[in-house]
This record gives structure tokens, C-alpha cells and sequence, in this order.
């Protein structure tokens, strides 16, 4: 049966592949192979799957050259822009930087004016009194003799009645008239000497009028132009106090309970700005002086600003271009242990790149720790933590004090990592919070 089987299945192959013969001639005799049907199909079957493969296996290698290539190119692009942005966020700080250290400027300089006009001011005011002074006592004067020269003229017309009336008196007639017209031109020069001051005390008068009307006016500008300056003082401490307070309120802190302790910790004799205060004669507080006194609180609060944004962890941890890899929160666990919370952000960069402190502090763990590797801790004011993990290198020692932008190590792929990234994290308490507050809201203000 299977002979008969296979006898049908080789006649059916030699109608469409007939049997072949190969022969191999030498010198003294000829000799051949015979190909029969099913041994050329098994060649023929054996061929064709051999090219197949390889055109599948071809095509399977240009499609991961293909693919490969593009992520690659899109990995460049996307780095490329990312390094752009970090430049334009840098150019923008930079910028940010430099119109707060010219509106400082503009603040002393309108802070010399302030000072400089009010001295003007204090000293227009001495002036005035002095002139309010002379003008009285010009006033009292020439009062003064208006009523002496009445009291002359009495006099001399008293004397006039009583040489008329006497004629007991042993003197002659001529003698009297002699003695009258006198009497009349001493009287005649002591009232135009009289007039004569009057008049020159009228036109003094007239003068001090003046110069009052002058000094009052200079002071009416004065009092305008500070007006002006305190105006734009005040839009200014405005103006740079909001975004500090959003700032401080975007990372999750209380601006109050900074300041707070930033005046605890800064409240020696000689401290930040004082305010302006009564002079111990106990004289009245002008309007002017409370503008001043608000003004110099604004200052004061800024300064103290500037101290808790010095020692909070508003910074970069590296100056490098990095990429953001993984965020604050839950994620899937790298190594294949299901949904996992991540206490922290991750930045991918370069091996050894510098790994820098964001604010000043003490260092109190600087050493291996599991999961973390490399680890270094550091204690910031206001209850605040950070830390520094997959280091390759550490670069400071438990009790080391750090200000901000010191190198504390170097990027690595120390302890549970899959790759070289830095795992920063900040803790508020002890509470692990998200790092990316702290650092939008620095970027949004520096």
C-alpha cells in the first residue's frame, strides 16, 4: 500500500519535475547522479525557506536600524530642546537678577534723596521761623516808634501852648520865639529820623514778605517732590513684595511664620533697616515721617525676605543640563515591584557631574544608606531637610555647614538605581513634600 502510495506521489512530481541527471566526467570514465522528483523538491523546498528567512531577517534588522535611529534623533531633539530651555530659564534668571540689583539701586538712590530732602526741608522750616522771627520784631519796632513819634508830636505841641501862655517870665519875646523854633527843629528832625526808620522797616518788611512767600512756595515743591518719591517708593516695595510672598506660598510655607523666625534669630542691636521714631523733645510725627516709617517696614521685611530665601532650598541641586526622569508621587517601581510611592524627583545627567547644596545648612548624614547609596542629608532652617541620593562620590563630612552652591558630590548610580540620576528630595518636618514646588517657584521669582 505505501509502496503504491509513493509510486503515484513520484509519478505525479516527474509531470511537473521531471528527473534530472548530473554527470560528473574525467579523464577515463564518465559518471552520473541521479536527481529524482522528491529529491529536487526537498532541495527546492529547503532553498526557497532559506531565502525567505533571510529576507525576513533582513527586514527585521533595517526595521530596528530604522527605529533605533529615529529614537535616537528624537532623544537628540528632545535634549536639544530641553538644553535650550535651561538656557532661556537661565538668561531669564540672569535677567530677573540684574533688574533686582538695579531696582536696589534705584531704591538707595531714591532712599540718598529722600534724606537729602528732607534735610532741605528741615532746613527751609529753620529759615521760615527765623524770617517769622525778624518779621516780628521789625513789626514790634516800628510799632514802637510810630507811637514814640505820636508821643513826641504831643509833647511838642504841649510845649508850644505853654510858651505861649507864660508871660511871667523874665525872658524876652524874641528870646521865646527863639526858644519855640528850637524846640520845633529838634522836634522837625526826630520825626523825620522816625519816618525815615519806618520807612526802611516798612520796606524790610515788605522784603521779609517775600522772601517768605519764596520759601514757602520752595516748600510746597519740596512737599511735592517727596510726595512724588514717596509714591514711587512705595509702588516699588509693592511691586517687589508680591512675587516673594507667592513664592513662599507656592512652596507650602507660611510667609508670617518665616519672618517670624527670621526676626527671632535677627533681633540684635544693629539689626536690619530701623524705622524712622520720635526725637526724645517729643516732637509731632509729620506725615511725611510715617510715609518714611512705612517705607523702611517694607524694606525691612524685604531684607528679611531676602535671609529666608537664602537659607530655604529655592535652588537647582545641579548646574548641569540635566533630565527630569521621574516626578513626586506614585509610579510604577523600576525594578518590577508593582505601583510604588516616589518621595522625591529624579535628574538624569552626565556621570560626576556636581551636585550642589540649594540652601546654607549643617551636613548630618553624609555616608551609604539602603535604596539611597550614597547619601548625603542636610538640615536647613524653618524645619527644612534635603537630600542628596545615587552620589557617586561624596564631598563633605557629617557637621559640615554649606552655603548655597557649595559642591556636597558627584552624580552617580550608587544603591537601588537603574541608571546615573541624582534622587533629590526635601522634607518640611519630616514630611517628604514635592521638590518641584520649591524650584517653579524660585524660577518664577529668580
Amino acid at each position: 500500500m505505501l509502496t503504491r502510495v509513493a509510486y503515484r506521489i513520484n509519478a505525479t512530481l516527474e509531470r511537473y519535475i521531471p528527473e534530472q541527471r548530473l554527470f560528473l566526467k574525467s579523464d577515463t570514465d564518465t559518471r552520473f547522479i541521479r536527481l529524482r522528483p522528491t529529491t529536487q523538491l526537498i532541495a527546492m523546498t529547503g532553498g526557497a525557506m532559506f531565502v525567505a528567512w533571510t529576507i525576513v531577517a533582513t527586514a527585521v534588522l533595517m526595521m530596528d536600524s530604522i527605529g533605533a535611529g529615529s529614537s535616537r534623533e528624537q532623544s537628540q531633539r528632545q535634549q536639544a530642546m530641553y538644553e535650550e530651555r535651561l538656557n532661556a530659564l537661565s538668561a531669564d534668571r540672569d535677567l530677573r537678577a540684574e533688574e533686582a540689583a538695579r531696582a536696589q539701586e534705584r531704591f538707595n538712590l531714591a532712599l540718598a534723596q529722600v534724606a537729602q530732602m528732607q534735610s532741605r526741608l528741615l532746613a527751609s522750616e529753620d529759615r521760615r521761623r527765623e524770617l517769622e522771627t525778624g518779621i516780628d520784631v521789625i513789626q514790634s519796632t516800628l510799632r514802637r516808634t510810630i507811637v514814640e513819634r505820636d508821643e513826641a508830636r504831643m509833647r511838642a505841641e504841649e510845649a508850644t501852648m505853654a510858651l505861649a501862655a507864660s508871660t511871667g517870665s523874665a525872658r524876652t519875646e524874641e528870646g521865646r520865639e527863639q526858644d519855640v523854633a528850637d524846640t520845633l527843629a529838634i522836634l522837625t528832625e526826630a520825626l523825620g529820623s522816625a519816618a525815615q526808620e519806618r520807612d526802611l522797616m516798612e520796606a524790610a518788611a515788605e522784603k521779609s514778605a517775600e522772601r517768605v512767600e519764596s520759601v514757602m512756595a520752595e516748600k510746597r515743591a519740596i512737599e511735592r517732590q517727596n510726595d512724588e518719591i514717596f509714591a514711587k517708593l512705595e509702588e516699588a516695595v509693592t511691586v517687589s513684595m508680591e512675587p516673594l510672598d507667592n513664592m513662599f506660598r507656592d512652596a507650602g510655607l507660611s510667609p508670617d511664620d518665616l519672618l517670624s523666625a527670621v526676626r527671632k534669630g535677627y533681633s540684635g542691636t544693629g539689626g536690619p533697616l530701623s524705622p524712622i521714631s520720635m526725637s526724645t523733645s517729643g516732637a509731632r510725627i509729620t506725615p511725611e515721617t510715617a510715609r518714611a516709617n512705612a517705607i523702611l517696614q517694607g524694606l525691612d521685611r524685604m531684607n528679611m525676605y531676602r535671609i529666608a530665601a537664602f537659607k530655604t532650598p529655592f535652588a537647582m541641586p545641579v548646574n548641569t543640563p540635566v533630565r527630569f526622569t521621574s516626578g513626586f508621587g506614585g509610579r510604577n517601581d523600576p525594578f518590577g515591584r508593582g505601583w510604588r510611592r516616589h518621595e522625591g524627583q529624579d535628574l538624569a545627567g552626565a556621570y560626576g557631574s556636581p551636585i550642589l547644596a540649594t540652601a546654607e545648612g549643617v551636613v548630618t548624614f553624609a555616608g551609604w544608606e539602603s535604596g539611597y547609596g550614597r547619601l548625603v542629608k542636610i538640615r536647613h532652617e524653618f524645619g527644612i531637610e534635603t537630600r542628596y541620593a545615587h552620589l557617586s562620590q561624596i564631598r563633605v563630612n557629617v557637621g559640615d555647614r554649606v552655603s548655597r552652591g557649595d559642591r556636597i558630590g558627584d552624580m552617580g548610580n550608587s544603591g537601588r538605581s537603574t541608571g546615573t540620576h541624582l534622587h533629590y528630595e526635601i522634607r518640611i518636618g519630616g514630611e517628604a513634600i514635592n521638590p518641584m514646588t520649591f524650584i517653579k517657584a524660585a524660577r518664577d521669582v529668580f
